[in-house]
């Protein structure tokens, strides 16, 4: 059976030593409660819950798979406990409000607490992660009385909440969204359609279910301008806040994925369901990406989790597996052969695994500690650079976390041989649920054009350069034993500060030009802050003693010199321009003679 265990050492020299926590939270009132030590305690039950809980149940929930029958679904074996014991331990509410029975934690943690879940039962975390997403759409744009009767049910566990935006013809472009939302006489309103892709839009995990609906009024602006959100329960509510009959709201099938085939991803039927307006309409699209962010880093922390998991498992066979001899002399002369750790290409697959893990810990803590302040800070300057910061990090967290994330995943499937292709390992396994993190809550190269389109170039590069001034305020303080970091991530900084130049340039002059250059530079940025959060981790590091921090400091040097260079050939291909990409004929793509 695959092993985990929770890198709490690691998560608490990020939270501690690395970021300063209490420090932050003790200086803001809204956070003050919270102190070092409850963190950890939080941080150690929550992997007691994802060692002893979610992962035994990995395995079978993919083997059984979620399952309809009838117009009804089921979760697999063991679930509907956990969830209960999730939900009873109050963690769905970690981060909510404590207005509505949530406990009032900063994203810093819950970033932390997500991760370990993601490493040892994607496909569970996913119920709860949807209901979250849900209750901060509703939050921050529902009635006072919508939030009273559906976010304390929903942060309970009573109740849980989906998302409901693809349509069979309708993915990244919403705008031609064809569901249909008819007004009633009573204010609400039928809602008739069919959204796929809906992640647990049926189960038997919850009482009830609460669909938010992305739809058009008759009398709606075309395009993205003319949706509205609304609230669609799977039963109706009461004016008791008890559920009532059934709406006509339900689902048709479940989709036959790749992965995460314990998580119900529904095709959902809205056959004149009845509905309820949140905010105006119109303005839907805004509440919903409210949720749609928040889905975004978590598709991140679905990466890091998949690839910590992952490295643990290669690792510890790396070190069991015997085969072949160290090319300077033998290691292990009482044994027929060497542990493949001997050998420098199993060593580098798992470099990069580690590098990975670590950067993109920090990483994600980094954009919760942003978000924190958009949150809880009463300072409206800091407030202002961190919602500039949260809006062009978004779109790193989620695809330069989970294209990296896939590629150490790889990488730790290559260390087993042919045993990683087989069930039993756990690697096939983690490959397929983490692939689908790339492409759901938008495909990276859509965050990729989201970054290079909205976030730089029409703002004129200011979000990029506030962030790049950041990170040299930051690197000009190390000290001078620190010079290998230091110098290579100013360096970095200076490159992308230049390509981003070159990019909006050459934008004005072409218009193919952003969508053939973004992958690439969302790689460059990415870089650039892996690069700056190793600076922040050497930092830390350097002034302890012990192997611990010593690795720190040592897994940065191979950061600098093993994968940093990688930006260089991110910048040259930004340059070659969309031409090589746009000259194409059409018919050439079909065409095979």
């Amino acid at each position: 059976m695959p092993i985990y265990n929770a890198p709490l050492a690691d998560m608490k020299f990020i939270l501690n030593d690395v970021f300063n926590a209490e420090q932050f939270w003790q200086a803001n009132e809204n956070l003050a409660h919270l102190d070092a030590a409850t963190a950890e305690a939080i941080l150690e039950e929550m992997a007691k819950f994802a060692q002893n809980v979610t992962l035994p149940l990995n395995r079978s929930g993919d083997e059984e798979g979620a399952k309809i029958e009838n117009g009804q679904v089921t979760t697999p074996a063991g679930f509907k406990e956990a969830f209960k014991q999730y939900a009873d331990g109050g963690w769905i509410g970690l981060g909510a409000d404590e207005e509505w029975g949530g406990q009032g934690m900063p994203k810093m943690l819950t970033v932390l607490a997500d991760e370990m879940l993601f490493a040892t039962n994607p496909s569970f975390l996913l119920y709860p992660l949807l209901s979250v997403g849900a209750g901060m759409a509703l939050n921050s744009y529902a009635s006072q009385e919508q939030k009273q009767t559906y976010l304390p049910k929903i942060y309970s566990g009573e109740w849980s909440g989906t998302m409901c935006l693809t349509e069979p013809h309708a993915g990244t472009d919403l705008g031609i969204i064809k569901t249909k939302a008819e007004p009633h006489a009573d204010g609400t309103y039928a809602i008739t359609g069919t959204k796929i892709f809906i992640t647990g839009g049926d189960h038997d995990l919850a009482e009830n279910i609460i669909h938010l609906v992305l739809a058009k009024t008759p009398d709606a602006p075309a395009g993205s301008r003319g949706i509205s959100l609304f609230i669609v329960p799977k039963f109706i509510v009461n004016a008791d806040g008890t559920v009532g009959e059934r709406n006509a709201a339900g689902p048709g099938s479940i989709e036959h994925k790749m992965g995460i085939k314990a998580s119900a991803t529904c095709v959902m039927n809205f056959d004149g369901a009845t509905g309820y307006l949140v905010g105006k309409e119109n303005e839907g699209l805004a509440a919903m990406f409210v949720m749609m962010n928040y889905e975004r880093l978590s598709m991140g922390l679905q990466g890091l989790g998949a690839s910590e998991f992952a490295y643990q498992n290669a690792a510890q066979y790396a070190t069991d597996r015997i085969q072949g001899r160290s090319a300077t002399g033998v290691k292990s002369p009482a044994k027929a052969a060497d542990s493949i750790l001997v050998h420098g290409d199993v060593r580098r697959m798992l470099l990069n695994a580690r590098a990975n893990n670590e950067a993109s810990r920090a990483f994600a803590v980094y954009v919760g500690q942003q978000l924190d302040i958009t949150k809880f800070s009463t300072d409206a300057e800091a407030v202002k650079a961190a919602n500039n910061r949260v809006a062009l990090l978004t779109p790193v967290a989620k695809a330069y976390l989970t294209d990296t994330a896939f590629d150490a995943v790889i990488d730790a499937q290559m260390v087993f041989g042919g045993h990683g292709y087989i069930r039993e390992w756990g690697m096939e396994q983690c490959v397929r649920d983490l692939r689908i993190s790339q492409i759901y809550e938008g495909t990276n190269g859509v965050q990729s054009q989201d970054l290079i389109g909205r976030k730089t170039i029409k703002c004129g590069g200011t979000f990029i350069a506030e962030y790049i001034t950041e990170i040299r305020d930051f690197a000009n303080g190390l000290n001078a034993t620190l010079n290998f970091i230091k110098d290579a991530t100013l360096d970095a900084a200076t490159e992308v500060e230049a390509v981003t130049e070159y990019i909006i340039e050459a934008a004005r002059e072409n218009a193919e030009f952003p969508n053939s250059a973004a992958v690439d530079y969302l790689h460059a940025v990415g870089l650039l802050s892996f690069s700056y959060m190793f600076a922040k981790i050497a930092n830390a590091a350097q002034a302890k003693e012990g192997d611990f921090y010593q690795n720190k400091l040592a897994l940065a040097q191979y950061f600098v010199q093993r994968i940093l260079p990688e930006l260089d050939m991110r910048i040259h291909k930004v340059k070659a321009g969309a031409e090589v990409i746009m000259n194409f004929s059409e018919d050439y793509f079909t065409n095979q003679s």
